[in-house]
């Protein structure tokens, strides 16, 4: 660095020098006034001199700048044309205004120009002009597909309104994008086929047709997968494990699995109809993952009654079918094998917490009361976790405070949270979506928990429970309870109050005994009557006062009907409206060509909604499209910050979904 700077001390210095010459000559004159002519004239050569040289240099340097210039043109010129990528230079508005030869052969023709040229002017009516932007873009030409890149180019230079242009470079991207659609294409697709009601169907077949009836089965579940080139194994007796190409769902999607109707038209002497569930698992990082997401599908396709498909992509669910009502299962063993599995599992608890869904009804708190009974034959404490009394379970609660064996048993949510622990047993009833419970916190404190529920299951089932009696067959929560203390190994004495809670909830949920009724309905409600149930007592419980009576009326007198479907609004500001908007629902549909009702309350910021059936329409997948649940017959949903007009509005547009969906059926 120092020899750097003591070099630059030799550099020429022109100016400097002729300074030096003029003090020099000026000393010279001052000391010899004679040498004044011929100092002058030295000092006007050397002066002369100097300035001719450096004009010299400077048209040099121009020159050779001017060559330089000249020869990258010449080069970026050569290169531009010789570029083996298509170049193109436009206008902002689509207008092409130059591009090189792998362009013109590109394109071919001027009808391959105009779908560029509308293809720019997309492009540049929807991005930002920007100098220092790159542009990026796809676009498909005469079916090969590009990736778009350049720049904005700015010809405007004296400081006038901006000229803009685009120089773009296309690169040929149809290679990877069809390998890409090929591997999206290729993925695959694990699904497990099931038979639901394999044991009714050959219990129910003579012997001699059930070879028949399984060969047909089998038949037409191997020519509705046949088209798709897949794999096909029956790996039970009623299960199927069919594995295909992503690229084939489409198509079963568009007509809607018909597999599941096709199934259904098997008659050979079958005296029941056969109904195939099928779960469907993509997207997951492997096979064995996509495995356990078909596994999960099924049990949720399951529990939502059968006769459906579900299709789990990640987090997401499709269904498609569950037209039909759930098949009543006959056999006792799952509920044998439940009751000893809770009482195992209550004796090694130390306490044990029943918890409903919020807003609880008879069904629920009755199923509750039936547990307490069955934790307290193993002297162990238990607890119902209720927040608040409401209309519906008034009554029954009112018949519970006077009995002070149930002094201190309910607990609201603050209470329950305190009392919790690692070892406590929580039981689920009547729900199974954590979001709808009680107290939904609570499910954070213990990994000891029972889900007993009748509900057809959702997509958000709480997690991992160590024991789940969930049968969407059933008509209620009590009519399971029932069961389990029934086929429990050791016998439970139920008093007058339990076994009336218990009788009523299936009371309540079957509209006495009208829907969702099977055998093992009326076996649970002999059971309760030898405890002394009194029919007129539990009439009792459902007694209403005279103005929800006039509220309900008001509601049924004001619905609007829409094909056979009833809607209406229970009048705002009426006491006790959930109660009075589920039975106006129920009221409904007494009237004739009435095939489904629906009735809207105001209920805090939002707003409730129940949908009822004779069958025929499915309520539950109508409000499940709303973010609600529950069974073909009988289904119910909440919107959140909602007003009332809008909430219909929302329902309005869900039916009409519903029935252009089913439109063929």
């Amino acid at each position: 660095m120092n020899n750097l700077r003591f070099s630059k001390l030799f550099l020429p210095k022109v100016s400097l020098y002729l300074f030096f010459i003029f003090c020099l000559i000026a000393v010279i004159i001052i000391l010899k006034p004679i040498m004044l002519g011929l100092g002058i004239v030295v000092f006007l050569i050397i002066f002369y001199y100097s300035i001719s040289d450096n004009n010299m240099r400077k048209k040099e340097i121009i020159r050779y700048i001017e060559t330089l210039k000249f020869d990258i043109d010449s080069v970026t010129k050569d290169t531009l044309l010789r570029f083996p990528l298509p170049i193109l230079v436009a206008e902002l508005t689509g207008e092409i205004i130059w591009y090189n030869s792998p362009f013109a052969n590109m394109i071919e023709d001027n009808k391959n120009t105009e779908s560029v040229k509308e293809a720019l002017q997309n492009l540049f009516l929807t991005s930002q002009i920007e100098p220092d932007k790159n542009i990026s873009m796809k676009i498909s030409i005469k079916g090969r597909h590009y990736w778009v890149i350049g720049n904005y180019v700015n010809l405007e230079k004296d400081g006038g309104k901006p000229l803009y242009i685009a120089m773009l470079y296309f690169l040929d991207q149809t290679e990877y994008i069809n390998i890409e659609e090929r591997f999206n294409e290729t993925r695959p697709i694990v699904s497990i086929i099931t038979i639901d009601n394999y044991e009714e169907l050959m219990q129910n077949a003579e012997d001699a047709l059930k070879p028949q009836i399984l060969a047909e089965i089998d038949r037409r579940i191997s020519t509705w997968c046949s088209p798709t080139g897949g794999i096909l194994k029956k790996f039970e007796r009623d299960k199927y494990l069919f594995i295909f190409e992503v690229k084939h769902l489409p198509k079963l999607e568009e007509k809607k699995f018909e597999i599941i109707d096709v199934i259904k038209e098997i008659n050979i002497g079958n005296k029941i109809p056969v109904t195939l569930s099928i779960g469907i698992g993509l997207n997951a990082e492997n096979f064995s993952e996509d495995l356990s997401f078909a596994v999960a599908a099924l049990d949720i396709a399951l529990g939502r009654g059968g006769d459906q498909v579900v299709i789990k992509s990640g987090d997401k669910f499709s269904f498609f079918g569950g037209r039909t009502q759930e098949v009543e299962k006959r056999t006792r063993v799952k509920a044998r094998v439940i009751a000893h599995a809770l009482k195992e599992l209550i004796k090694q608890s130390e306490q044990v917490m029943i918890m409903g869904h919020a807003n609880a009804d008879i069904d629920s708190v009755g199923a509750a009361l039936g547990l307490v009974r069955l934790t307290k034959t193993k002297s162990k404490s238990a607890y119902i976790v209720l927040n608040n009394s409401n209309v519906m379970i008034d009554h029954l609660l009112e018949k519970v405070y006077k009995d002070k064996e149930y002094e201190g048993i309910f607990l609201n949510k603050n209470e329950a949270i305190d009392r919790v622990g690692k070892k406590t047993l929580l039981i689920v009833v009547d729900t199974h979506r954590p979001s709808l419970t009680e107290c939904p916190e609570l499910l954070k404190f213990t990994d000891k928990i029972v889900v007993i529920d009748h509900h057809r299951r959702g997509t958000d089932f709480i997690s991992e429970p160590v024991l789940a009696f969930h049968e969407t067959y059933a008509s209620s929560a009590c009519e399971l309870v029932t069961e389990i203390i029934h086929y429990l190994d050791e016998k439970v004495e139920l008093n007058l109050t339990e076994a009336e809670a218990l009788y009523a909830g299936i009371a309540m949920d079957t509209k006495n005994f009208t829907f969702k009724t099977g055998v093992r309905t009326f076996e649970a409600a002999t059971f309760l009557k030898k405890f002394g149930v009194d029919t007129i007592s539990i009439k009792q419980l459902f007694q209403n006062d005279l103005n929800t009576y006039i509220a309900r009326a008001e509601t049924v007198k004001n619905a609007e009907i829409i094909s056979d479907i009833a809607i209406s609004v229970c009048p705002n500001h009426t006491k006790n409206a959930p109660l009075i908007t589920a039975q106006a629902a129920d009221e409904l549909l007494g009237i004739s060509g009435i095939a489904a009702s629906f009735v809207l309350c105001k209920v805090n910021e939002g707003v409730s909604i129940s949908g009822r059936s004779l069958g025929d329409i499915n309520v539950q997948v109508i409000l499940e499209k709303l973010g609600g649940g529950g069974h073909i017959t009988v289904a119910g949903v909440q919107i959140p910050n909602s007003d009332i007009e809008q909430a219909k509005e929302m329902l309005k547009e869900k039916i009409a979904e519903y029935l252009e969906e089913n439109k063929e059926l």
